[in-house]
């Protein structure tokens, strides 16, 4: 090939770099402006309020319109001159909240706040799958809501954001209940959590290895207690044991050794999340008829039905009930108890996704968009899409990747 017939290919393939190129468009996001309404939560033990003024304040100047009840950050120390100074409406009814096209609360609507609702409209807010029934679901599908529940969301990694905020804090409270309760003043063994010069410490019991006994682990030996694991699962008892910096003592679900450590212990956590099926009862009765009177049993997985056989559900107002001289408590939102902490861990969790609803122009575009979205959300547009749920309640299924392939 001669330099004439180079040099032409060579200016052939210059001037194709200058014709036009097939390539996908861009197209930029549109924004969309939420119309945000939170309700005044009616339930005797749910004290949580979903949203900060601070983050309404940042949703706001993001051109969003937010809407709170009169009174709904009360029970967290949030007054509605908070809420009002950062540019949130105050509404003096719940059928102006309600008919918000998002509504955000943290427990879940009762089927009268449900008819409140418009069609079509989207519902952020605990599930609570042991509370509800088939017309639960039933009503919601009829609305045809978007409803995301609370403890389905997960974040990019697949972890579970709010489930664990919400575990950070009852695992926090649950040494200073154990404490509480363990006095003299309130019929306890009168000992102290923990333990001093010359008196052996007292002993933590935890069942389950996840993100309550961390907590509740990290609580109890910063007070000098000894802390005892078990769980069936090795690889949370080494990432448990990794997280607190101790060589903490584990074991798995041996019912010899369970049996002897629960008799011996002065507080005993059932702190075990039930991911699939039925719960199970790893403390028996008899294991509680053996313990040493005055001990101290909290069943955070009473939410799920309980681990230890001898619980009972409880509320905030009697938390507590004694059974074989051992004090039970078994309050299902331990979170409420310390309702302002809990309410800025779900704000700091929520403002994020509710700006980005936003920008990807509404809660249906980021279901569409978001994959790690889609597992939050249980009923769409008519049609359960939680396929646990439609199991447990024997109703019609259909899966919400189908929703979001028909959009392709």
């Amino acid at each position: 090939m001669n330099e004439t017939s180079k040099s032409g290919f060579a200016k052939l393939a210059q001037e194709q770099t200058l014709y036009p190129q097939e390539a996908p468009a861009k197209v930029s996001k549109k924004h969309e402006s939420l119309q945000i309404g939170v309700p005044k939560e009616i339930a005797d033990q749910e004290k949580r309020m979903p949203i900060q003024p601070s983050s309404v304040g940042v949703l706001i100047a993001n051109g969003h319109e937010v809407v709170i009840e009169s009174g709904a950050g009360d029970s967290s120390n949030f007054s509605d001159k908070e809420y009002s100074e950062v540019g949130a409406k105050i509404a003096y009814s719940a059928k102006e909240v309600f008919e918000c096209r998002t509504v955000l609360k943290v427990e879940p609507p009762t089927l009268d706040e449900i008819g409140m609702m418009k069609p079509g409209s989207v519902l952020i807010s605990a599930f609570q799958a042991g509370k509800q029934n088939a017309e639960y679901l039933e009503t919601l599908n009829k609305k045809k809501l978007i409803a995301i529940g609370f403890e389905f969301i997960q974040d990019k990694v697949g972890g579970l954001p709010l489930v664990r905020a919400m575990s950070e804090v009852a695992g926090s409270t649950v040494m200073v209940i154990a404490a509480e309760y363990l006095s003299s003043t309130n019929g306890g063994k009168g000992v102290i959590l923990g333990g001093i010069t010359g008196v052996p410490p007292t002993r933590v019991v935890i069942i389950g290895a996840g993100t309550v006994a961390e907590f509740a682990g990290r609580a109890a030996l910063g007070h000098g207690a000894e802390v005892r694991v078990f769980d069936n699962q090795i690889y949370k008892m080494r990432r448990l044991k990794h997280s607190l910096g101790q060589e903490i003592y584990t074991s798995t679900y041996d019912q010899a050794l369970l049996e002897k450590e629960v008799k011996e212990a002065d507080v005993l956590i059932g702190a075990v999340r039930f991911e699939k099926g039925r719960n199970k009862m790893l403390v028996t009765e008899e294991m509680v008829m053996n313990m040493q009177p005055g001990s101290v049993i909290i069943d955070v997985s009473i939410d799920q039905g309980g681990c230890i056989e001898t619980s009972e559900l409880t509320t905030h107002k009697q938390p507590v009930f004694v059974k074989h001289d051992i004090t039970h408590y078994c309050v299902p939102n331990i979170a409420s108890r310390v309702a302002r902490t809990a309410s800025l861990a779900i704000s700091n969790i929520f403002t994020p996704i509710l700006l980005e609803a936003g920008d990807c122009g509404g809660f249906d575009e980021m279901i569409y968009t978001h994959p790690w979205l889609q597992k939050g959300v249980y009923s769409y547009k008519g049609t359960l899409t939680s396929l646990a749920l439609a199991k447990r309640f024997n109703l019609a299924f259909k899966d919400i990747s189908l929703f979001m392939a028909a959009r392709i």
